[in-house]
This record gives C-alpha cells, sequence and structure tokens, in this order.
C-alpha cells in the first residue's frame, strides 16, 4: 500500500493563499484515487477535494462547493504528489487538512468525499486562516 505524507500546512490571513502537499510513496501509487479532507476541532472529517478515475482511466476532480471557486486539486505523477492549491481563504478553512487514498486500481464511482471510501491516511497538517 501507499504511504503518504503532507506538508505545506500554516498561518495566513484571510484572504491569502497556501499551497498543501501531499507526497506518495508505494507500490502502484499512480493507480490511488486521492483526496483532500479536514476536521475542524470536534467535529468529524470532511471532504474538500478528490481526483477518482473516470472508466476510461482519466483522473478527474471534484471539489465541494464551498469551496470550488477557490481550491484547485491536482496531481503530479513525475514527482507522485498531490496538491491542493487554496487562495481566498477564510477564517472557516481553519482546520487540519488530511490526505486520503484509496486503491490499489481505484475506479469507478464511489462517494468520493467520504472518509470510510478510504483507508490510507496521512498525518495531517495545520491550516490557520486569521481574519
Amino acid at each position: 500500500q501507499v504511504h503518504l505524507v503532507e506538508s505545506g500546512g500554516g498561518s495566513v490571513q484571510g484572504g491569502g493563499s497556501l499551497r498543501l502537499s501531499c507526497a506518495v510513496s508505494g507500490y502502484a501509487a499512480s493507480t490511488y484515487c486521492l483526496a483532500w479532507f479536514r476536521q475542524f476541532p470536534g467535529k468529524s472529517r470532511e471532504g474538500v477535494a478528490a481526483l477518482y478515475r473516470q472508466g476510461d482511466g482519466r483522473f478527474t476532480p471534484y471539489l465541494r462547493d464551498s469551496v470550488k471557486d477557490r481550491f484547485t486539486i491536482s496531481r503530479d505523477n513525475s514527482n507522485s504528489t498531490l496538491y491542493l492549491e487554496m487562495s481566498g481563504l477564510k477564517p472557516e478553512d481553519s482546520a487540519v487538512y488530511y490526505c486520503a487514498a484509496r486503491g490499489p486500481a481505484c475506479r469507478g464511482a464511489f462517494c468520493y468525499t467520504c472518509d470510510y471510501e478510504y483507508r490510507i491516511w496521512g498525518q495531517g497538517t495545520q491550516v490557520t486562516v486569521s481574519s
């Protein structure tokens, strides 16, 4: 299975930007569906963005409505890294952000932002947005 390590979190003022990275290592890493979740204090994890694989093999992005105009999810297979580009950050985006993986050979429809669909998780990286 793969191993996930997030980085790039930090503190930023409202309206600012951050780029989170998730280094993906292990066998068949390119065949996993990957996603970003976040967890607010005292709350369960919520899916933020995902890359799911369609039947033709292409990875397609999905973002939750509250971030789709501000966040971008992407994947660089050359260095096995998943990214979450965040702009226009708001204080309500403050959370611990996690990278998650489903696979190997992930393909087809599933609940892209349901945490039970993913069995491999990174350690998380804190994002704090001040007003």
